[in-house]
Protein backbone atom coordinates (compact mmCIF):
# COMPACT_ATOMS: atom_id res chain seq x y z
CA UNK A 1 0.00 0.00 0.00
CA UNK A 2 1.27 3.56 -0.89
CA UNK A 3 0.05 6.68 0.74
CA UNK A 4 -3.26 7.02 2.33
CA UNK A 5 -6.39 7.14 1.51
CA UNK A 6 -10.38 6.93 3.15
CA UNK A 7 -11.10 6.77 -0.27
CA UNK A 8 -13.99 3.36 -0.19
CA UNK A 9 -14.71 3.07 -3.95
CA UNK A 10 -15.35 -0.24 -4.54
CA UNK A 11 -16.05 -1.10 -1.03
CA UNK A 12 -19.35 -3.32 -0.68
CA UNK A 13 -20.43 -2.57 2.59
CA UNK A 14 -22.91 -3.91 5.42
CA UNK A 15 -24.40 -1.57 7.98
CA UNK A 16 -26.74 -3.16 11.27
CA UNK A 17 -28.51 -0.95 12.79
CA UNK A 18 -28.79 1.69 10.09
CA UNK A 19 -32.55 3.02 10.47
CA UNK A 20 -31.69 5.86 12.70
CA UNK A 21 -28.84 7.09 15.01
CA UNK A 22 -25.49 6.38 14.55
CA UNK A 23 -25.79 3.75 12.14
CA UNK A 24 -27.91 5.96 9.75
CA UNK A 25 -25.51 7.96 10.05
CA UNK A 26 -22.17 5.15 9.33
CA UNK A 27 -24.38 4.39 6.06
CA UNK A 28 -24.20 7.73 4.67
CA UNK A 29 -20.46 8.25 5.48
CA UNK A 30 -19.30 5.01 4.14
CA UNK A 31 -21.69 6.08 1.00
CA UNK A 32 -20.40 9.32 0.55
CA UNK A 33 -16.67 8.30 0.66
CA UNK A 34 -17.55 5.92 -2.41
CA UNK A 35 -18.86 2.17 -0.71
CA UNK A 36 -21.84 0.78 -1.97
CA UNK A 37 -24.21 -0.13 1.28
CA UNK A 38 -26.56 -2.32 2.02
CA UNK A 39 -28.31 -0.71 5.27
CA UNK A 40 -29.80 -3.45 8.07
CA UNK A 41 -32.01 -3.21 10.60
CA UNK A 42 -35.49 -4.22 11.71
CA UNK A 43 -37.69 -1.15 10.15
CA UNK A 44 -38.25 -1.38 6.89
CA UNK A 45 -39.75 1.88 5.95
CA UNK A 46 -36.56 3.86 7.83
CA UNK A 47 -34.82 1.92 5.83
CA UNK A 48 -36.28 2.88 2.52
CA UNK A 49 -36.48 6.32 3.64
CA UNK A 50 -32.95 6.49 4.29
CA UNK A 51 -31.72 4.70 1.52
CA UNK A 52 -34.12 6.87 -1.11
CA UNK A 53 -32.20 9.62 0.55
CA UNK A 54 -28.88 8.33 -0.21
CA UNK A 55 -29.11 7.04 -4.14
CA UNK A 56 -28.20 3.95 -6.24
CA UNK A 57 -25.44 3.13 -3.80
CA UNK A 58 -27.69 1.99 -1.21
CA UNK A 59 -30.26 -1.02 -0.47
CA UNK A 60 -32.50 -1.37 2.38
CA UNK A 61 -32.09 -4.95 4.16
CA UNK A 62 -34.46 -6.04 6.42
CA UNK A 63 -32.77 -7.90 9.24
CA UNK A 64 -32.63 -8.69 12.88
CA UNK A 65 -29.41 -9.60 14.51
CA UNK A 66 -31.07 -11.44 17.44
CA UNK A 67 -32.10 -14.06 14.37
CA UNK A 68 -28.97 -15.64 12.34
CA UNK A 69 -31.40 -17.17 9.59
CA UNK A 70 -32.37 -13.13 9.66
CA UNK A 71 -29.03 -12.48 9.26
CA UNK A 72 -28.37 -14.72 6.66
CA UNK A 73 -31.24 -13.22 4.33
CA UNK A 74 -29.55 -10.27 4.88
CA UNK A 75 -26.21 -10.73 3.54
CA UNK A 76 -28.04 -12.82 0.28
CA UNK A 77 -29.93 -9.37 -0.35
CA UNK A 78 -26.82 -7.60 -0.27
CA UNK A 79 -24.63 -9.75 -2.37
CA UNK A 80 -27.53 -10.33 -4.64
CA UNK A 81 -27.74 -5.94 -4.70
CA UNK A 82 -23.94 -5.70 -5.10
CA UNK A 83 -21.64 -8.49 -4.64
CA UNK A 84 -19.64 -10.16 -1.90
CA UNK A 85 -19.89 -7.54 1.58
CA UNK A 86 -15.98 -7.14 2.50
CA UNK A 87 -16.44 -4.20 5.05
CA UNK A 88 -19.06 -5.04 7.94
CA UNK A 89 -20.36 -2.65 10.90
CA UNK A 90 -22.00 -4.31 13.08
CA UNK A 91 -24.08 -1.26 15.18
CA UNK A 92 -27.35 -2.58 16.15
CA UNK A 93 -27.76 -1.96 19.70
CA UNK A 94 -30.12 -1.36 22.64
CA UNK A 95 -29.69 0.45 25.62
CA UNK A 96 -30.48 -2.18 28.38
CA UNK A 97 -31.06 0.68 31.00
CA UNK A 98 -32.43 0.08 34.10
CA UNK A 99 -31.09 -0.80 37.75
CA UNK A 100 -30.01 -4.32 37.61
CA UNK A 101 -31.55 -5.54 40.54
CA UNK A 102 -35.48 -4.11 38.70
CA UNK A 103 -34.72 -5.68 35.62
CA UNK A 104 -36.57 -8.51 34.10
CA UNK A 105 -34.73 -11.61 33.28
CA UNK A 106 -36.16 -11.45 29.33
CA UNK A 107 -34.66 -7.85 29.32
CA UNK A 108 -31.09 -9.00 30.11
CA UNK A 109 -31.74 -11.84 27.55
CA UNK A 110 -32.74 -9.31 24.76
CA UNK A 111 -29.89 -6.54 25.53
CA UNK A 112 -27.41 -9.73 25.46
CA UNK A 113 -29.01 -11.26 22.47
CA UNK A 114 -28.70 -8.02 20.29
CA UNK A 115 -26.03 -6.30 21.57
CA UNK A 116 -23.68 -9.02 22.07
CA UNK A 117 -24.79 -12.63 20.03
CA UNK A 118 -25.82 -10.44 17.01
CA UNK A 119 -22.52 -8.53 17.04
CA UNK A 120 -20.77 -11.94 16.94
CA UNK A 121 -23.27 -13.56 14.49
CA UNK A 122 -22.91 -10.38 12.10
CA UNK A 123 -19.51 -10.65 12.04
CA UNK A 124 -19.15 -14.78 11.40
CA UNK A 125 -21.27 -14.63 8.72
CA UNK A 126 -19.24 -11.43 6.89
CA UNK A 127 -16.01 -13.59 7.33
CA UNK A 128 -17.37 -16.45 6.57
CA UNK A 129 -18.72 -14.91 3.20
CA UNK A 130 -15.28 -12.94 2.56
CA UNK A 131 -13.23 -16.06 3.33
CA UNK A 132 -15.26 -18.08 0.63
CA UNK A 133 -15.08 -15.74 -2.01
CA UNK A 134 -11.36 -14.73 -1.06
CA UNK A 135 -11.44 -11.58 0.13
CA UNK A 136 -8.78 -10.57 1.04
CA UNK A 137 -9.02 -7.18 2.29
CA UNK A 138 -11.70 -7.96 4.77
CA UNK A 139 -12.80 -5.11 6.79
CA UNK A 140 -15.06 -5.40 10.35
CA UNK A 141 -15.97 -3.08 12.59
CA UNK A 142 -17.90 -3.71 15.78
CA UNK A 143 -19.51 -0.64 18.25
CA UNK A 144 -18.37 -1.00 21.53
CA UNK A 145 -19.25 1.45 24.14
CA UNK A 146 -16.88 3.32 26.94
CA UNK A 147 -19.05 1.25 29.45
CA UNK A 148 -17.13 -1.65 28.46
CA UNK A 149 -14.55 -0.70 30.60
CA UNK A 150 -15.95 2.17 33.00
CA UNK A 151 -18.33 1.03 35.82
CA UNK A 152 -21.51 2.17 34.83
CA UNK A 153 -24.54 2.34 37.20
CA UNK A 154 -27.68 1.10 35.00
CA UNK A 155 -26.17 -0.15 32.38
CA UNK A 156 -25.14 -3.42 33.52
CA UNK A 157 -26.53 -5.75 30.83
CA UNK A 158 -25.38 -2.87 28.22
CA UNK A 159 -21.53 -2.40 29.37
CA UNK A 160 -21.55 -6.56 29.81
CA UNK A 161 -22.93 -6.80 26.28
CA UNK A 162 -20.39 -4.28 25.09
CA UNK A 163 -17.56 -6.04 27.07
CA UNK A 164 -17.76 -8.98 25.47
CA UNK A 165 -18.04 -7.66 22.51
CA UNK A 166 -14.66 -6.02 22.58
CA UNK A 167 -13.17 -9.61 23.65
CA UNK A 168 -15.15 -10.79 20.82
CA UNK A 169 -13.25 -8.46 18.45
CA UNK A 170 -10.04 -9.38 19.71
CA UNK A 171 -10.49 -13.28 19.21
CA UNK A 172 -12.08 -13.46 15.88
CA UNK A 173 -9.57 -10.76 14.89
CA UNK A 174 -6.63 -13.86 15.78
CA UNK A 175 -8.87 -16.39 14.24
CA UNK A 176 -9.04 -14.57 10.43
CA UNK A 177 -5.96 -12.70 10.67
CA UNK A 178 -4.13 -14.71 8.30
CA UNK A 179 -7.36 -14.50 6.13
CA UNK A 180 -6.51 -11.20 5.64
CA UNK A 181 -9.57 -9.90 7.47
CA UNK A 182 -8.93 -7.19 9.81
CA UNK A 183 -11.17 -6.41 13.10
CA UNK A 184 -11.44 -3.93 15.22
CA UNK A 185 -14.00 -2.14 17.44
CA UNK A 186 -15.04 1.82 17.83
CA UNK A 187 -16.11 2.68 21.69
CA UNK A 188 -17.82 5.49 21.55
CA UNK A 189 -18.47 7.38 24.40
CA UNK A 190 -21.84 9.84 25.44
CA UNK A 191 -23.67 10.76 22.66
CA UNK A 192 -26.58 12.46 22.18
CA UNK A 193 -29.05 9.79 20.00
CA UNK A 194 -32.56 8.95 20.51
CA UNK A 195 -31.71 6.40 22.78
CA UNK A 196 -30.25 8.36 25.19
CA UNK A 197 -32.06 11.95 24.64
CA UNK A 198 -34.34 11.95 27.30
CA UNK A 199 -31.76 11.21 30.08
CA UNK A 200 -29.10 14.13 29.21
CA UNK A 201 -32.46 16.49 29.41
CA UNK A 202 -32.62 15.44 32.83
CA UNK A 203 -31.15 17.03 36.30
CA UNK A 204 -29.07 14.34 36.90
CA UNK A 205 -27.94 13.39 32.80
CA UNK A 206 -26.77 17.41 32.99
CA UNK A 207 -24.49 16.62 36.28
CA UNK A 208 -23.22 13.58 34.25
CA UNK A 209 -22.36 16.02 31.62
CA UNK A 210 -20.93 18.54 33.86
CA UNK A 211 -18.78 16.20 35.39
CA UNK A 212 -16.94 15.78 31.51
CA UNK A 213 -13.44 17.02 31.65
CA UNK A 214 -15.00 19.18 28.31
CA UNK A 215 -18.29 19.64 30.12
CA UNK A 216 -20.10 18.63 26.50
CA UNK A 217 -21.56 15.65 24.50
CA UNK A 218 -19.66 14.43 21.89
CA UNK A 219 -21.18 15.20 18.60
CA UNK A 220 -21.93 11.85 16.22
CA UNK A 221 -19.24 13.16 13.79
CA UNK A 222 -16.71 11.91 16.27
CA UNK A 223 -17.00 8.92 15.14
CA UNK A 224 -16.55 9.64 11.18
CA UNK A 225 -12.87 9.74 11.17
CA UNK A 226 -12.15 6.38 13.09
CA UNK A 227 -15.15 4.42 11.40
CA UNK A 228 -13.46 5.73 7.53
CA UNK A 229 -9.92 4.49 8.70
CA UNK A 230 -10.86 1.12 9.70
CA UNK A 231 -12.83 0.36 6.99
CA UNK A 232 -10.34 2.02 4.51
CA UNK A 233 -6.94 0.25 3.11
CA UNK A 234 -5.18 2.46 5.51
CA UNK A 235 -6.46 0.18 7.93
CA UNK A 236 -4.49 -2.81 6.52
CA UNK A 237 -1.98 -3.23 9.76
CA UNK A 238 -4.71 -2.79 12.17
CA UNK A 239 -6.57 -5.64 14.00
CA UNK A 240 -7.70 -6.60 16.98
CA UNK A 241 -7.51 -2.79 17.85
CA UNK A 242 -10.44 -0.80 20.18
CA UNK A 243 -10.58 2.81 19.11
CA UNK A 244 -11.82 4.71 21.91
CA UNK A 245 -13.67 8.04 20.81
CA UNK A 246 -14.93 10.02 23.96
CA UNK A 247 -13.84 13.33 23.60
CA UNK A 248 -11.86 12.24 27.58
CA UNK A 249 -15.16 11.61 29.25
CA UNK A 250 -12.76 8.75 30.89
CA UNK A 251 -10.17 10.84 31.90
Amino acid sequence: MSGFSFDLSGRKALVTGASSGLGARFGRILANSGAQVALGARRADRLQALAGEIGEQARAVQMDVASEADIIAGYDAAEAAFGTVDTVVANAGVDGAGMIADMPEDEIERTLAINLKGAILTAREGARRMMAAGVERGRIVLIASITAFEPSPGLVAYSASKAGVKQAARSMAREWARAGICVNTISPGYIRTAINDAWFDTDLGKKQVARFPKRRLMGEEGLDAALLFLCSDAAEFVTGSDFVMDDGQTL
